[in-house]
């Protein structure tokens, strides 16, 4: 008989809130790419003990957003060019099939909710919450991934999106690429709604290459030196 395995709830709950909190640092841009961390510091920061943080720290290391470097400590992940450049080769491929899924499998509520929070992006002012950009655009995806009806592409874009979230505060940066995304976000929706999976999934693999192409030119960009004093 297999004997009974016990998960302590407390503790179990304490290392997810840990997780959590870290992860929503990050995500937020109040731990920066790059950014060395101190276990003593955020232990302390955070009302916990080390092997909880460590813990956390492993769970986040295999999300991609902390690295942990033998004899050096975990410091936020930086996500180099050629990084980027795979991340969104598979995300394109991912999209497509995602997109054509749910035009093809979506209930007519899902439908709705997508039109719908596109609507509410629409309305954002960008200028004044970038942080309520972030989430909604990640409503949207949570939307289309659990309408697509392939559980395996919707678990691996999930697996996908913390990465892609801190890539997108970097490419909001390049301007008038907002009106571009939403231009193209409603596309996707509109093929959606008539039911043409063909050109929903082709929408979305195109919308996820510009999206990659803008965020490389802002990556490019912010590292440009600057006009001579």
């Amino acid at each position: 008989m297999t004997p009974m395995l016990r998960v302590p709830r407390e503790d179990t709950s304490l290392r997810q809130r840990t997780t959590n909190a870290l992860r929503t640092a990050i995500l937020d841009g109040v731990l920066a790419a790059g950014q060395k961390l101190s276990e003593r510091e955020l232990c302390e920061s955070l009302d916990v003990s080390r092997s909880c943080l460590r813990e956390s720290l492993q769970h986040l290391q295999a999300e991609g957003l902390i690295t942990i470097i033998p004899h050096k400590g975990p410091e936020v992940t930086s996500i180099s060019v050629q990084e980027v450049r795979d991340i969104y080769e598979v995300r394109t491929s991912l999209e497509s099939l995602a997109g054509r899924g749910f035009a093809l499998n979506a209930t007519p509520a899902q439908r709705q909710a997508l039109r719908a929070k596109l609507d509410e992006l629409g309305r954002l002012d960008l200028a004044q919450d970038k942080a309520a950009l972030l989430t909604l655009k990640n409503q949207f995806y949570d939307i289309l991934i659990e309408g697509c009806g392939n559980l395996v592409a919707g678990q691996m874009l999930k697996q996908l999106n913390n990465r892609v979230t801190v890539l997108r505060r970097i490419s909001m940066s390049q301007p008038g690429r907002m009106p571009q995304t939403l231009a193209e976000l409603d596309a996707i929706v509109t093929a959606i709604e008539k039911g043409d999976a063909q050109t929903a999934a082709a929408l979305c693999g195109a919308h996820v290459q510009k999206a990659g192409e803008n965020l490389l030119r802002s990556m490019a960009a912010s590292v440009q030196p600057g006009p001579a004093d």
